[in-house]
């Protein structure tokens, strides 16, 4: 059983998700320190005065928990956005162009699919001669239905 578990975390697959998530979380963090030191007070500037955030007070003034804090909001945003580029261009890229170096395509488009006439299942392989559903016999590939 254990010489089973070592082999499953020993495939190549699983070390480049193990390195992708651990480099994932580090950037986490660099993106998290550059959202609330850089971008939180450039949004809250644009409030004015002596309002914590860019937002509005909606109970007695001076009670966050009553702060309406849209510039919160937008600083979430806005780390979301920066954090899937930088997992996309950092880890996805150069994963796809390794496998592709390897003869694997990943990420890819997915392939043709096809309508069951009978059960109106939308994503049968063109290919298939039967549907995954309701086993109904499929017209071939580029017949009309």
């Amino acid at each position: 059983m254990l010489k089973g578990f070592k082999n499953f975390l020993m495939r190549g697959d699983v070390i480049v998700i193990a390195v992708g998530l651990v480099t994932a979380l580090a950037f986490s963090t660099l993106i998290k320190a550059f959202t609330d030191y850089i971008i939180n007070p450039i949004i809250a500037r644009f409030q004015g005065g002596g309002s914590p955030g860019l937002g509005w007070q909606l109970g007695e003034k001076g009670n966050e928990a009553t702060y309406l804090d849209i510039g919160q909001f937008i600083s979430a945003l806005i780390y979301f956005l920066i954090f899937l580029a930088v997992v996309y261009f950092l880890i996805v890229v150069p994963y796809k162009h390794l496998q592709a170096r390897r003869g694997v395509t990943v990420f890819g488009e997915p392939g043709p699919v096809k309508t069951c006439p009978a059960c109106l299942a939308e994503d049968i392989p063109a290919a298939a001669t039967k549907c995954r559903y309701c086993a109904s016999q499929q017209p071939p590939a580029g017949a009309s239905v």
